[in-house]
């Protein structure tokens, strides 16, 4: 932010007016009035704007790992239906992880190697409850992050349309001023 500063304005003209007047330094160089609310409310939209990058790039890796759960789920689903009932005797089956798979699975905690693997069915039992818990628990962050991410958008939203009406009412102002002095 810019440091600014407030120096008074010692002026008989318009002291005789009962007005006290102020001139404002930001950065080392003189501004008006206008000019300092147009800058304030252009830090904070710029503020606000650099708060909303990196939730949307962490938002956007999530729904990656998400994409990549929800094919390690697809394929570990598949593995239990080669087990068949509980009385048919499978204990293991093979399974086939894709790379995105076996990242994902990695995300859990769980390490595998792609390609064709024997597995065993209280392992696959197992590793689809640690990725529904693993899905469950983003999308709870998922949740959390979009209602932050709505609450910032609408700060930076309230941030330009206030710097877009202070820019209107003192352009207003100057046309009024310039109408009544002609």
């Amino acid at each position: 932010m810019a440091t600014i500063q407030s120096n008074s304005i010692n002026s008989d003209r318009i002291a005789s007016w009962g007005i006290d007047a102020y001139d404002y330094t930001m950065n080392g160089t003189q501004v008006d009035f206008q000019d300092l609310l147009t800058s304030v409310t252009k830090y904070r939209a710029t503020t606000v704007e650099h708060e909303i990058q990196p939730l949307s790039s962490r938002i956007r890796n999530r729904n990656s790992l998400l994409d990549k759960l929800g094919e390690a789920l697809s394929t570990l689903s598949g593995m239990q239906a080669n087990f068949g009932s509980d009385d048919s005797g499978n204990t293991t089956t093979s399974g086939n992880f894709s790379a995105a798979a076996v990242a994902a699975l990695k995300a859990c905690g769980v390490t595998v190697n792609t390609g064709n693997n024997s597995i065993s069915k209280s392992n696959v039992e197992k590793y689809v409850q640690l990725v529904k818990s693993k899905i469950d628990g983003l999308n709870n962050q998922a949740q959390t992050d979009m209602t932050r991410l709505q609450s910032l958008v609408d700060r930076r939203d309230q941030a330009y349309s206030a710097a877009t009406e202070l820019m209107r009412n003192v352009s207003d102002t100057r046309g009024n001023l310039i109408q009544n002095i002609g």
